[in-house]
């Protein structure tokens, strides 16, 4: 029951109504109300035929059919999420979160099943592995993109693919962080509005990743492993003088990277509350400092071996916690960017507000 007191399964078809419209089959326009009650009311038993006489009597086979054998373009569905999700969430004020979504399986049927790692719980599993997009602003997330991941036990074994009727254009390889772009720039085509792309370090060690966010003009805030290495901000490029007094034809940087942990190591380090959580103000230690990343063209430099050369100035943000986690991000805001303005925005802090 509502505020109101109206029926709430009354206010859940006025709140499908735009999406029904999308489905174009009159049987299914009055089979999905049904099957969404059924799934979110009351009842433990989630399966066809518990729903069906909760929800549904006398329409079992109906509402089978929907779920079983109906076949449509999920197209103007996701099309109309999208015009809905940003009319509740959109703004420049808005994040988009890029994260995993990890559904443990047994056995090895279902489509793009596989030992992986898996996010939610912390290990490597036998699971499904989705690539999913959240809009969010303030408390109210809306998940808006979520495309399955097939790794390469699957997609170099064109039998498999073909038994599991995987469609042509899914069955080639493509890694999550190209998974994501690609879900990203049909949110933009869609005119989705937001400010910042958010992801973890699962898809901010990508350098394609950032790099192609960037090219898109998007700001965007991603966690990085410690061991990222970077660049002084002011570093330069130099045309060092070979043997022979010959210079070299091509320029290197005058100083070496290193890794993120250890660029931070020696800063001044801030104790800053950023948002209040369920038990209070969330606190912790931080510094910020701006680096152009290491993730240009490889490149020998002296003896020090293939380096890769300085690319993007961003700043480099660490994160101290007072249970002794340490975590590190990149956000490429300018560089007159308020150090509460880059906590507000770093990689993790929205996604940990969707997960709880």
């Amino acid at each position: 029951m509502n505020e109101s007191g109206s029926d709430w399964t009354e206010e859940l078809e006025r709140w499908l109504a735009p999406f029904l419209e999308r489905l174009g089959n009159k049987a299914r326009r009055r089979m999905c109300p049904r099957y969404v009650t059924g799934l979110i009311g009351p009842g433990d038993r989630k399966s066809v035929q518990p729903m069906a006489a909760r929800f549904a009597p006398g329409d079992y086979d109906q509402l089978h059919h929907f779920i079983a054998a109906g076949v449509w373009d999920a197209a103007p569905l996701e099309a109309e999420l999208l015009v809905q999700a940003d009319r509740l969430v959109g703004g420049d004020d808005a994040v988009l979160v890029v994260d995993d979504t990890a559904l443990p399986k047994k056995g090895s049927h279902s489509v793009g099943v596989a030992p992986q790692y898996a996010s939610a719980l912390g290990k490597t599993a036998n699971c499904q592995t989705l690539v999913s997009l959240t809009l969010a602003r303030g408390e109210v997330p809306v998940m808006v993109g979520l495309r399955l991941f097939l790794p390469e036990s699957w997609t170099n074994d064109p039998a498999r693919l073909r038994q599991a009727h995987v469609p042509e254009d899914r069955q080639a390889f493509s890694s999550k962080p190209e998974i994501a772009i690609e879900e990203i720039d049909r949110i933009m085509v869609a005119g989705v509005c937001f400010g910042c792309v958010l992801a973890d370090a699962g898809y901010g060690l990508s350098a394609p990743f950032r790099q192609a966010l960037s090219a898109r003009g998007l700001h965007w805030a991603v966690g990085i492993p410690r061991q990222q290495k970077v660049y002084p901000a002011d570093v330069a490029l130099i045309f060092p003088v070979a043997g022979h007094d010959r210079p070299r034809l091509r320029h290197i940087p005058d100083s070496k990277s290193i890794a993120a942990e250890t660029m931070l190591s020696d800063m001044a380090w801030r104790t800053l509350s950023w948002r209040r959580g369920t038990k209070g103000r969330l606190s912790a230690r931080f510094a910020a400092i701006r680096v152009r990343v290491a993730d240009g063209p490889p490149q020998r430099i002296h003896d020090m071996g293939g380096q890769h050369m300085p690319g993007e100035e961003v700043w480099l943000v660490g994160e101290r916690r007072t249970n002794g986690e340490r975590k590190y991000c990149l956000v490429n805001l300018p560089d007159d960017t308020p150090l509460k303005t880059l906590l507000s925005r770093r990689a993790g802090s929205a996604s940990r507000r969707i997960s709880n």
